[in-house]
């Protein structure tokens, strides 16, 4: 048996998905909610805890959330550098297109190497709106 914790997460980002043929293959905002799951054996540790769910808030706060959030992310230009003049201080480019999709990959990677010993990432699911949701599945 295992024990799963989830932690709930709220992200305000803009991106753009210039290799979509559609209307969101321009700039557009969502507010993202983000859940991530990790799950470890059913005999938790002497503090009878899996894990401490401020230290899951702390990894994915410094990892995924303040980085991304209020960010604009957009795929790496072949031009390199895009200049937004004065509205680039949150600009993140990817190597790769950024749909739903693409970040949960990208956020796993980033959360995944940071949780404690004994504990995995099960799963993260990114729901850009009330009715569309993705979910990656690890564990």
């Amino acid at each position: 048996m295992k024990l799963r914790l989830t932690k709930h997460f709220t992200i305000e980002m803009a991106h753009a998905l210039p290799a979509y043929d559609g209307k969101c293959a321009g700039i557009h905002g969502h507010s993202y909610h983000l859940s991530v799951t990790v799950e470890s054996q059913a005999s938790p540790a002497a503090d009878g805890l899996v894990m401490d769910f401020a230290l899951l808030k702390h990894i994915v706060q410094q990892h995924v959330v303040d980085p991304f959030d209020h960010a604009l992310v957009l795929p790496q230009s072949d031009k390199g550098h895009i200049d937004l003049g004065p509205y680039n201080a949150k600009l993140i480019q990817t190597p790769f297109q950024p749909s739903t999709e693409n970040l949960l990959l990208h956020f796993a990677a980033l959360v995944e190497p940071h949780l404690p010993a004994g504990v995995a990432l099960h799963s993260i699911t990114l729901a850009e709106t009330d009715t569309s949701t993705a979910e990656l599945v690890v564990g």
